[in-house]
């Protein structure tokens, strides 16, 4: 993969690197037992300690933090035994303490890495610098009034895990490669939905430009980015800008930009503040968070089977190729679907390939046809083995498969049901497919002549025995009766 842009005075490279803000699975917030459910009436689930009225203090929220334990192992990072809080410190109006408790120099999980899995077949290491833990800020809504801007409290104080990259990525493809992958492993492990239209994954890219084996530019931070579309735009944009700027004379400074979508631009945002900015110091209602190390173990005894793993598992016991297996271990619903699929009933394993086929091709293609997840198939795993059991004792041929199948979509009816009672199962009566064949060969003699010379002939053969037949007859003793009636 190209990492370089060509700019007037030659070739540029970009230095990307990701401040990942993962919302965590959990029921409570971080430092309180207010609900985390998202889409609840503005300012319906907010506790005392998150509108940080006087007197409140922050307990921390165990399952928090074995989420954040769990990322960390998942991510093959170091787990940090002893972890500080620190308070954060910056004025907004949707942060009512004016300040954020969060994690500075010692944060709960250090260095660990993410494997991409790039278009070529080669892979590509990314490091993790550190994840820590924080709590969340309010919402501030603009749209509400012409005048004024009124403020949701429901997000202040939820758990979050930042996940910070070293600056290794040198593409906006990287990055979005590096994105979907952080979103799978963080889906399989539980601790983060990845739903990034709900706001529950959101990213800052940091970016600067350099000619290449030069020291890293200044960079700037885009905030806020809520898809991965957005994230790549907006590296590509801000690269080129400073590019310009760099090649018409300028200087970059350091600052916090946002991506206007409708314009194509990143735009100035404030001056990008320095750590001493935030006047960072340990909590003082908060001790140190001090990790038991049998506890770390047993969550690590207890991690599910990460993507990597897994895909590996698909081309040894499925024989899959890598892509295909890497399409179908993506999302952890995909995989357990397929797996449902393949292995059939009291313990008879069905084709894998098959399997894989109609799982990445029709099933797939049906779900995002109605804009719907797996999750929400109207198919079940069961049901769609059931049909690939039909087609495999030959009750209904291929091609009547996916008439069934589109029945199946739209109905959730079982396979079985459809073909009883539409009439649908295969004719194997050798005695009515030669009749049909018998048919065919005699309306059509311009066609058997050219057989001898235009094998291909035999072709246009099924096809009228399987429209005769509408679609019934077994496409195997159709071929054979057809060769040997035109052979003879």
């Amino acid at each position: 993969m190209t990492a370089l842009i060509e700019g007037r005075t030659g070739q540029w490279e970009i230095v990307i690197g990701l401040e990942v803000h993962a919302q965590i699975v959990a029921k409570a917030k971080l430092f309180s037992g207010a609900a985390t459910a998202f889409g609840a009436e503005p300012n319906t689930q907010v506790s005392t300690v998150d509108a940080a009225f006087p007197g409140m203090l922050p307990v921390i929220n165990r399952h928090c933090v074995e989420q954040a334990v769990k990322t960390g192992l998942g991510l093959d990072a170091q787990i940090n035994l002893t972890s500080v809080f620190d308070r954060k410190n910056y004025f907004y109006p949707d942060l009512p303490a004016g300040y954020q408790i969060s994690q500075y120099q010692q944060p709960v999980v250090g260095h660990g890495r993410v494997t991409l899995d790039m278009p070529d077949g080669s892979t590509r290491e990314i490091g993790i610098t550190r994840l820590h833990l924080e709590q969340d800020a309010g919402k501030s809504l603009h749209d509400q009034s012409p005048r004024e801007t009124y403020v949701d409290l429901n997000r202040a104080g939820i758990g979050l895990m930042e996940i910070v990259s070293e600056p290794d990525l040198r593409t906006a493809e990287e990055a979005g490669i590096y994105l979907r992958k952080l979103r799978s492993i963080l889906r399989y492990l539980g601790t983060c939905d990845g739903n990034m239209e709900e706001g529950s994954l959101r990213c800052d890219c940091n970016v600067s430009v350099r000619k290449p084996g030069a020291p890293f530019g200044t960079r700037c931070e885009i905030k806020n980015l809520n898809s991965v579309r957005f994230v790549m735009q907006a590296i590509e944009i801000e690269a080129r800008r400073q590019i310009k700027i760099i090649e018409d004379g300028g200087t970059i400074t350091q600052e916090t930009r946002l991506l206007d979508t409708v314009h194509g631009e990143t735009r100035k945002m404030r001056s990008k503040e320095n750590d001493f900015d935030y006047r960072y110091f340990p909590d003082p209602d908060l001790l140190p968070l001090v990790l038991d190390p049998a506890w770390v173990a047993k969550l690590k005894a207890g991690l599910p089977e990460l993507p990597d793993k897994k895909r590996a598992r698909f081309v040894a016991d499925y024989g899959l190729g890598v892509e295909e297996a890497g399409v179908l271990v993506a999302e952890r619903a995909t995989a357990e679907y397929f797996e449902v699929v393949a292995q059939g009933d009291n313990g008879q394993r069905r084709d894998p390939k098959a399997a894989a086929n109609w799982v990445t091709g029709d099933l797939f293609g049906a779900l995002n046809r109605k804009g719907i997840g797996i999750e929400e198939s109207p198919v079940t795993a069961a049901q769609l083995g059931g049909l690939i059991d039909l087609i495999a004792v030959g009750t209904i041929s291929g091609r009547i498969a996916k008439d069934v199948f589109a029945e199946m979509i739209e109905t959730g009816a079982d396979p079985a049901s459809i073909v009883e009672a539409r009439g649908l199962r295969q004719v194997t009566d050798t005695g009515a497919i030669e009749a049909a064949v018998d048919a065919a060969l005699a309306a059509n003699p311009a066609q058997v002549a050219q057989y001898a010379a235009n094998p291909k002939v035999l072709g246009f053969f099924v096809g009228q025995v399987m429209k005769a037949t509408e679609g019934k007859a077994n496409p195997a003793l159709v071929n054979e009766l057809l060769k040997r009636k035109l052979v003879g």
